[in-house]
């Protein structure tokens, strides 16, 4: 009797080939290659800005000193610059916030012509570079845009009334036009998950719109909300872009001097210094970002 317990001679198959092999090399291999672009692409030039924001001018050896970082501090102008920033990113958020909930709930709840096409051109435009918007605004409400062109077309007066660009109300309205997008974008996508039944029995109820919306919509749009503020954020206190087009004069953000400290004065230790700081709120900011998205679900 022949003996039937033969080993099987079957070859294996090449995905099992693959995972073998893959499985053989080890772990820290994988993980060199991302690793080293990861250090010689970003993480040196970062601790070089760190180790020259130590290192006064004054320093002939190079050794590392506190001093670049305490004349910066006193310095009136950097605290205006932070003051600034802040002020500036704060009232962009709160400013995208309310006009990005209310587009969005036009679109999510409203039926309109074009209103899935609008909804698309969302993603699109936040593609768009900052110094695209700013110019446009420059063109509508410049000193020689279409508004005054219109107005002294009309009156006859040697020029127009607007010239708001340049002023901090300037920037702001552009941050706002750039940035509502980012906030719109996380809503549509959670009132697509809402239950519409709520609504229709709210409704049914007697609710008005704004009672729908203050104790339905609301709530369930508040961890996108959150999402959407803490990015907006965090890309307001780094925008230098729409600062530096809108030729806004008196309006110093902590970017703005940095480009100043370096460009314009050569003063390399002390723009060192305040991008460290930028760095810092920025990485602050964006990690309340992440915690915020990761509990939206975003």
């Amino acid at each position: 009797m022949a003996d039937t317990t033969a080993p099987s001679t079957t070859a294996p198959t090449p995905g099992r080939r693959k995972a073998v092999g893959l499985t053989s090399t080890p772990t820290w291999a994988w993980a060199l290659p991302p690793v080293l672009v990861l250090a010689l692409g970003f993480l040196y030039p970062l601790a070089l800005v760190v180790r020259q924001s130590f290192t006064p001018e004054s320093l002939e050896d190079g050794g590392a000193s506190l001093t670049p970082y305490t004349e910066v501090f006193a310095s009136t102008v950097f605290r205006e610059a932070l003051t600034t920033t802040v002020r500036l990113a704060v009232g962009a958020t709160a400013g995208c916030l309310v006009l990005g909930f209310v587009l969005a709930l036009v679109i999510a709840f409203v039926p309109f012509p074009g209103g899935k096409a609008v909804a698309r051109f969302i993603d699109v435009f936040l593609s768009f570079p900052s110094f695209l918007i700013t110019l446009a605004l420059l063109f509508i409400y410049g000193s020689v845009g279409m508004a005054n062109g219109a107005w002294t077309g009309v009156t006859g007066a040697a020029e127009g009334p607007f010239h708001f660009l340049t002023t901090p109300w300037g920037v702001l309205l552009a941050e706002i036009t750039y940035f509502t997008p980012f906030v719109m974008r996380p809503l549509l996508a959670a009132f697509s998950q809402l239950d519409t039944a709520q609504l229709e029995v709210a409704s049914s109820l007697g609710a008005g719109p704004v009672r729908i919306v203050r104790q339905v919509i609301l709530p369930e749009a508040l961890p996108a909300l959150a999402a959407g503020g803490s990015l907006v954020l965090v890309l307001c206190l780094n925008e230098f872009g729409i600062v530096l087009f809108t030729g806004a004069k008196g309006v110093t953000t902590l970017p703005m001097l940095v480009y100043s400290k370096a460009i314009l004065e050569s003063d390399y230790p002390a723009a060192c210094v305040v991008a460290v700081v930028n760095i810092v709120l920025s990485v602050g900011l964006y990690s309340l970002y992440r915690v915020v998205s990761r509990r939206a679900g975003a």
